[in-house]
């Protein structure tokens, strides 16, 4: 139903510029795991060349960048808000623009918790694949097909958190070869785990000594390395990554930001009708380099 015309101007104009109006959070977690990027179309390829070829003693020899490719394509995302009649009418404050100043927060929202649920599952069945094109994201033997490096990597693991094994992905990690058998020098620096975790955590990441025996060693790790927990996470999930590296293992790829859809109005609802106003988005949540994660356990 079209709206009417009794919906004041200054709502109608918020709901179109709100979004606009509205400030980006830029504390979003995901930010820290994923690479956003827009899309130029409705579907695009993305292609990733690897590494660098080595080079050899040999003037003959012809090396080749590894050509990776991986289609995207957005989904629809929607947001609808209402209003009732009797609120327009005793707003005496205007706090009914937060409801559209609030529309983006809302959607980064929603990409956050997103990523972390695609971050925690590596199902290949659901959310896809890497660009390594394995069944699962986090898996025991990645390999490039077509690379240099014939040897499959493993970043899976079925371990507890605690500092030792930390400390034994942390070392397969900084191990990690690209397609061309050059090491990625990966120095993880960022712990990602369920909140049921934050203790010791923060004893892993923080304590200067090592917090698990009573030799007082040191600890590597201490403010090396941060952590931050979610709970999109399942209780015994915990994920490693080099933050320090411009490209993340996940990406968000957005097609449209969310702008203003639709508005109706509906008499037959209660305290003088219902105003709606629908909000929508296209972006996808994804799996990049596998390499670049390292699931400690599932």
């Amino acid at each position: 139903m079209a709206i009417t015309g009794n919906l004041p101007k200054h709502l109608e104009v918020a709901a179109r510029t709100g979004v606009l109006a509205a400030t980006a959070r830029d504390d979003m977690q995901y930010q820290r795991v994923a690479t956003e990027f827009d899309l130029t179309a409705k579907s695009t390829t993305l292609v990733d060349l690897g590494g660098l070829p080595v080079p050899t003693e040999d003037p003959k020899a012809v090396d080749t960048m590894i050509e990776k490719s991986k289609t995207v394509e957005p989904k629809d995302w929607y947001l609808t808000v209402s209003i009732a009649g009797n609120d327009i009418d005793d707003d005496q404050t205007g706090t009914l623009l937060g409801k559209f100043r609030g529309v983006l927060p809302a959607f980064q929202t929603h990409i956050n918790g997103r990523v972390f649920t695609v971050l925690n599952a590596g199902d290949a069945s659901t959310y896809g694949t890497g660009i390594t094109n394995e069944t699962e994201f986090f898996a025991d033997a990645h390999l490039y097909k077509g690379g240099a490096n014939t040897t499959s990597q493993d970043n899976l693991a079925a371990l507890t958190l605690s500092l030792d094994n930390f400390n034994t992905a942390w070392v397969a990690m900084s191990q990690f070869k690209d397609d061309q058998s050059n090491y990625y020098r990966l120095a993880p620096n960022l712990l990602v785990c369920h909140p049921t975790n934050n203790v010791l955590a923060a004893n892993i990441t923080g304590n200067a000594q090592a917090m698990d025996t009573a030799n007082r060693e040191m600890n590597p790790y201490s403010n090396g390395v941060q952590y931050f927990t979610v709970p999109e996470f399942d209780t015994t999930a915990w994920v490693i990554i080099d933050e320090g590296r411009s490209v993340k293992p996940l990406f968000v790829a957005v097609r449209k930001r969310p702008t203003l859809l639709n508005m109706w109005f509906d008499s037959q609802q209660p305290k003088g009708g219902k105003h709606y106003f629908q909000y929508h988005g296209r972006y996808v949540v994804g799996y990049g380099d596998p390499l670049l994660a390292y699931m400690g356990n599932t």
